[in-house]
């Protein structure tokens, strides 16, 4: 019962980390006022490009850095679309999803049978197994649960409480915040507008790269024609309302989606272990548990429409073009 229970927890946060480097990527981005909606195809773009230069250089580190400097192009490309070009940000975000997506499929199209095989990779393999922690690891239950997990799930975790501190703490962060919420005040007392969106935009682009990375190892790197974010992207759009525009809020935010993505994993597991309680998990169609996680988010993008938060994290500007003509 303890290892079935182990396993379901940890099945929540291993399968579902990917959310957290998505919704956090996302947060600072719209901390700047931008509202980027093509998290799922940047998301794409740092997979495929992580995957491959880490199973060719045979290195996670290199994978991980070329996932966030590939995932920050599409950041730059968004940025001088609607900063510089002034273009309409939600229209944008759509053809970044459209044409990371679809660059996707033309790289793995593409390669064929020279796509890089990820067990070949022993050194990526190597560091994207488990990491035992003395003393924690071995606690029972939580143990495996919390703290068995590879180095990229510490790593969106401490991505997270960084991007708290920064938003929160910083001078940089601070500015960043005012922009997003006035961005005419911002510019009156002499802070560059376009650096700090250009420079975030990309920061936040890069943090997505790294998530759909990991989407790509999760899945042992195996490309069968359907795109390892397989929604990820948009789910994490939401997941920024659900966390109020908070990168800390965010973690506990990834659980409680991750909680309805690891049921479809687990269902088989738990209704056999407690039949008299959750014996009728077995009987649930498959399709109910992989559609649970749309059907939340769209519950959780109506209740944000109907019930508006005073305390709301939103940034007042955000999806707002700056025209500094009409300051």
């Amino acid at each position: 019962m303890i290892t079935t229970l182990a396993t379901f927890l940890y099945n929540i946060i291993f399968n579902n980390i990917p959310l957290l480097y998505g919704t956090v990527g996302e947060i600072v981005t719209e901390k700047s006022g931008s509202l980027n909606l093509g998290v799922e195809g940047t998301m794409a773009i740092g997979a495929v490009f992580g995957y491959i230069i880490g199973c060719w250089t045979n290195s996670l580190l290199l994978g991980v850095l070329a996932a966030f400097v590939f995932g920050s192009l599409c950041g730059a490309l968004f940025a001088f679309l609607t900063v510089t070009l002034q273009a309409n940000q939600n229209v944008t975000g759509l053809t970044i999803t459209t044409f990371g997506v679809g660059f996707y499929f033309f790289v793995g199209n593409g390669l064929g049978s020279d796509w890089p095989v990820f067990f070949e990779s022993e050194a990526v393999v190597k560091a994207f197994e488990p990491i035992h922690i003395p003393f924690l690891s071995d606690i029972p239950f939580i143990g495996k649960g919390l703290f068995s997990h590879n180095i990229l799930v510490y790593l969106g975790i401490a991505i997270a409480v960084l991007m708290w501190w920064y938003l929160k703490y910083t001078k940089v962060g601070l500015k960043l915040r005012a922009i997003g919420e006035n961005p005419a005040a911002a510019d009156s007392v002499g802070i560059n507008i376009t650096l700090y969106k250009y420079l975030n935009n990309m920061l936040g682009s890069g943090i997505m790269g790294i998530g759909g990375y990991y989407m790509g190892l999760k899945l042992s790197g195996s490309f069968e024609g359907t795109c390892w974010i397989n929604g990820y992207g948009w789910i994490s759009v939401a997941l920024v309302i659900f966390a109020n525009w908070n990168t800390a809020k965010a973690i506990l935010g990834t659980l409680v989606f991750g909680f309805f993505n690891a049921l479809q994993v687990s269902k088989g597991a738990l209704a056999y272990t407690f039949p008299n309680v959750l014996g009728w998990l077995a009987d649930i169609p498959i399709q109910l548990f992989q559609a649970l996680p749309f059907i939340i988010t769209a519950i959780v993008l109506i209740a944000s429409s109907v019930k508006k938060n005073s305390k709301s994290g939103e940034p007042a500007a955000k999806g707002l073009n700056y025209f500094r003509e009409d300051r």
